[in-house]
């Protein structure tokens, strides 16, 4: 073995190990808990609670699921599912949300409409 080989095979033979080390470090880690996203997907499934529930009462429901399963997960240190359904009950809420507004402006629409036809027929009356 030459001079240069022996500094390489010592580095690598130091490397290899703390390589390891650092892996086992990094996937004993475990993900800090998701108390904030708790908490902002259980304000938007609160906020989605009143209106929603009438006019988009599936996609409430699934929120409500979630959000329930979510706190399951937290409870149990399960993290990173807590975090998921955390989110996804979030996307659900404002989902509800959004279908309950687009249901209120459509039946807004409607009765602005049959207003513009009755007042077209008394001005077509003679």
């Amino acid at each position: 073995m030459n001079n240069v080989q022996r500094p390489i095979r010592r580095l690598l033979g130091l490397a290899v190990p703390v390589a390891a080390s650092l892996m086992l470090a990094t996937a004993c880690a475990s993900p800090p808990p998701p108390a904030e996203q708790l908490a902002v997907g259980r304000a938007a499934v609160e906020r989605a609670n009143g209106p929603a529930a009438a006019e988009a009462p599936v996609e409430l429901a699934a929120a409500r699921d979630k959000i329930a399963r979510a706190n399951t997960a937290y409870a149990a240190k399960d993290y990173d599912q807590a975090r998921r359904l955390a989110e996804q009950a979030e996307a659900d809420a404002t989902l509800a949300e959004a279908k309950s507004r687009s249901t209120r402006s459509n039946k807004a629409l409607t009765e602005v409409r049959d207003g513009i036809r009755q007042l077209r027929d008394e001005m077509a009356r003679p």
